[in-house]
């Protein structure tokens, strides 16, 4: 009898129907997933869809109109561009310079259709490799979509609707119209905008008689304006050309002869058109009104906060000090910005000469305050409870390895705080930081407008970071404003030739950001700075000065910051390429173009209701805050002894 089981039915099936089955599950599940993503993204696109601007006025060639500034009392500061102006036209457009344009903006141009994948693709790789941003995967189409319609904001929602404005651009209009609208409305530097204005603001000639080293030098622009513009940094800007024509070569747009011819040919910048007296005043605001008015096409009207007067005291101050050695002293340049207990913009000098240097030293030199920044270290002991009669001990310190020094070595014992700070004792502003902490020295000095990265280490009490003249002025207002912070401004309104509106700034007051009992305190220490202490060159007969000076080491930088009846200015001395003067002081050469300045320009003073004159409510939540004592010292971690700065702050004289 054979020797067998009998086979159990269906015992190698059944596994294989469950796994077919358990299959066929994940099947429809997936493509339900499939399609509920599919259908979200398919809403979400129609939601940012409709959130699209109005694209019908939209012309492939607009006339370009002419911007007027005005002060702020109607009068002419400068006028840029010409009515009328002939815009470049989509028949004819200039052959070198979008020779240049494509080379190093778009190669793909006339091949894509507004998205070039391969670019997106290579920069998106290259953004990854390199952990951050280095390269950009926009098209011109793209880009003149975000020039044109969009914010610069970087966020996933923006960059989706460049892509959709592309695709419509390139449906609405063909490559050649697409190119005359990005270089008719492309911001070269300098308050030029468009390919036309550029030409002529730089070169005095129309963009189509452009040589190909100049082509290529616009083109070089578009990357970075402000920083590779040629009346900036001519050096950088040549640089920055070459870059241009080897990518010409690459893309063969050029033979190896030209590029050669090119870059040996010397590149003249033309000063002809720029702007006397208040050029760096408007090449800073232009920008502004272009973002503010964003694609209007016609002649606009801007009305500023700069008052010509002031402005010519402060362009006649500073540059007397720059001529006179005994001011000067070894300083080469400098920078002067005034402001209203606003926060308007009332003079602005970015150098001794715009003609000869148009980089504004006023809003983009980034300089070290030194004990200019010592205001923000006292503010912040005073709301932990110090105040201006406490005694500190002048003598040498150590925290770690660093041991800061004052000015000359000279130590002078016990003395109050007011003292101190008015001799601008650096032994005594590092011990009130760390005393109060400094993790609240820097959270003071943020609320009251400093913006610039700080470091949070010992050294940072005598103003090692670096700061702009604007900035600095601006974080000092809640000084002279009894405790109110105001955000530095330029424009109030910007209309039409027929005086139709087409902006208007909405005026607001600042936030409280000192309680009214440290404002008052300040008020105490920075009159005994101008009256007994380092800014008594800042002194002017019959009006009540505030300020405090400061220098940094090797005598690179030469500061004060202050204030008189409303109006507060900040005045920087120093050189380009941070070589050391010759022993420059804030108590010297500053604080005396200060004084000059302050007593030529016109009074402002502010309303007696826009500062907090009597101390904060201690029912006011606010004031409540600011009176809570400080945080105990944050402790550092032991870098002091290896930081450069506080290093060479420690043998830093004083001012």
């Amino acid at each position: 009898m054979p020797d067998h089981k009998s086979p159990r039915p269906y015992s190698r099936v059944r596994p294989s129907r469950k796994r077919r089955a358990g299959a066929g599950s994940w099947l429809r599940l997936g493509a339900s997933a499939v399609l509920l993503a599919s259908l979200a993204g398919a809403v979400w696109l129609a939601s940012l869809a409709r959130t699209l601007p109005e694209l019908s006025g939209l012309e492939p060639a607009p006339s370009a109109g002419a911007i007027v500034l005005l002060d702020r009392h109607g009068r002419t500061i400068v006028r840029r561009g010409e009515a009328g102006q002939a815009a470049i036209r989509a028949g004819d457009l200039p052959g070198t310079l979008v020779d240049a344009v494509l080379a190093v903006e778009d190669r793909r141009f006339y091949s894509h259709f507004g998205v070039d994948l391969i670019g997106a693709g290579r920069a998106a790789l290259a953004n990854m490799r390199a952990g951050r941003v280095v390269q950009g995967g926009s098209t011109i189409t793209q880009q003149l979509a975000k020039n044109l319609f969009l914010t610069p904001d970087r966020t996933l929602e923006r960059k989706v609707q460049e892509m959709m404005l592309a695709f419509w651009l390139e449906q609405r209009f063909t490559k050649d119209e697409i190119l005359a609208l990005y270089l008719n409305r492309v911001y070269f530097g300098a308050g030029a905008w468009g390919a036309e204005d550029a030409a002529q603001r730089y070169f005095s000639k129309s963009a189509h008689e452009l040589t190909l080293g100049e082509a290529a030098l616009l083109a070089g622009l578009l990357k970075a304006p402000s920083r590779y513009a040629p009346t900036s940094d001519a050096r950088r800007a040549s640089v920055r050309a070459t870059v241009v024509l080897d990518l010409m070569l690459a893309a063969g747009r050029i033979t190896e002869a030209e590029r050669i011819a090119a870059a040996e040919a010397p590149i003249r910048v033309s000063r002809g058109n720029a702007s006397p007296g208040a050029g760096w005043f408007a090449d800073w605001v232009l920008p502004q009104v272009r973002e503010l008015a964003p694609g209007h096409t016609g002649d606009l009207v801007v009305r500023t906060t700069l008052d010509i007067a002031a402005q010519r005291a402060a362009e006649q101050a500073l540059r007397e000090g720059l001529n006179d050695p005994a001011l000067a002293r070894g300083a080469g340049t400098g920078a002067l910005a005034a402001l209203d207990h606003t926060g308007a913009v009332v003079a602005m000098a970015g150098g001794a000469d715009y003609v000869r240097s148009p980089f504004n030293r006023a809003v983009s030199a980034r300089r070290q305050p030194g004990s200019a920044f010592k205001p923000f270290v006292y503010a912040a002991g005073f709301e932990g409870g110090l105040t201006p009669d406490d005694v500190f001990e002048d003598q040498p310190v150590r925290y770690g390895s660093w041991a800061p020094e004052n000015f000359n070595n000279r130590y002078e014992g016990p003395m109050t705080l007011e003292t101190a700070f008015a001799r601008s004792s650096n032994a005594v502003a590092v011990q009130v930081s760390e005393t109060t902490g400094r993790g609240w020295v820097l959270r003071t000095a943020r609320r009251m407008g400093v913006t610039s990265p700080i470091q949070n280490t010992a050294s940072a009490a005598l103003g090692a970071y670096e700061v702009t003249p604007l900035e600095l002025i601006g974080a000092y207002l809640p000084f002279m404003n009894g405790g109110r912070a105001a955000e530095p401004y330029a424009i109030t309104a910007i209309e039409a030739p027929d005086g139709r509106v087409i902006w208007a700034r909405e005026d607001a007051p600042g936030p409280v950001v000192l309680a009214g009992r440290v404002a008052a305190d300040m008020d105490r220490i920075f009159a005994a700075a101008v009256e007994t202490g380092t800014g008594r060159s800042a002194r002017v007969p019959g009006r009540e000065v505030r300020g405090k000076t400061g220098t940094t080491n090797g005598h690179r930088d030469a500061w004060f910051a202050g204030w008189s009846e409303g109006m507060a200015a900040v005045v920087w001395m120093g050189n380009d390429d941070f070589s050391p003067t010759q022993e420059a002081l804030g108590g010297a050469g500053p604080a005396q173009v200060f004084a000059r300045f302050i007593n030529a320009a016109p009074v402002y003073p502010a309303p007696l209701d826009a500062l907090l004159i009597e101390p904060a409510r201690r029912d006011d939540p606010i004031a409540a805050l600011l009176e809570m004592p400080a945080p105990a010292p944050e402790p550092d971690p032991e870098p002091d002894g290896d930081d450069p700065i506080a290093a060479l702050l420690g043998r830093m004289g004083g001012d």
